[in-house]
């Protein structure tokens, strides 16, 4: 694993946070988040995805939300402080932020974006994100990962 470490990987390491790597087999497209959980063992609620939006303003916020939930633009957007948000293109993406559709992680963005996590992380003892790159996810103390990435937490998927 130390050869197919990933930038997320390296940024974890040095603010000296604790993470676990988990590798899943994949092809050359993004899995869904629940057949990684599956493929990894995991509990869905545990394993979260992480979604780019824009805000009326137009400026980017990121929700990481459980991979088995659905974000609810509207609570997003009141979470973000905006009117609205929309999801950005797939195209947008890894110009935005330096991943692919399916590698996409709250750590190491080529900027810092506000970043807000559905509040259901707090009630899980360790949270798996992907660690940049399809195939690799990162599995760390929810606490290390809100602070790192500066985010927020709210109610922010559909019910």
């Amino acid at each position: 694993m130390a050869s197919d470490k990933t930038n997320v990987m390296r940024v974890l390491e040095q603010h000296k946070i604790a993470y676990k790597p988990h590798e899943y087999p994949h092809g050359k497209d993004a899995v869904d988040g629940v057949s990684v959980a599956e493929l990894l063992g995991q509990n869905p609620d545990q394993v979260f995805k992480t979604l780019v939006a824009r805000g009326k303003s137009g400026g980017f916020h990121v929700f990481v939300i459980p991979v088995a939930k659905e974000l609810d633009l509207k609570k997003a957007a009141k979470a973000a402080g905006e009117k609205s948000v929309e999801m950005v293109h797939v195209k947008e993406l890894l110009g935005l932020t330096g991943y692919v559709r399916g590698g996409c992680s709250p750590v190491g963005m080529k900027k810092a974006f506000p970043t807000v996590f559905d509040e259901s992380v707090n009630n899980v003892p360790t949270v798996m994100v992907s660690a940049g790159k399809i195939g690799f996810q990162i599995e760390c103390a929810p606490a290390d990962l809100i602070k790192l990435t500066r985010a927020a937490t709210a109610h922010i998927t559909t019910d």
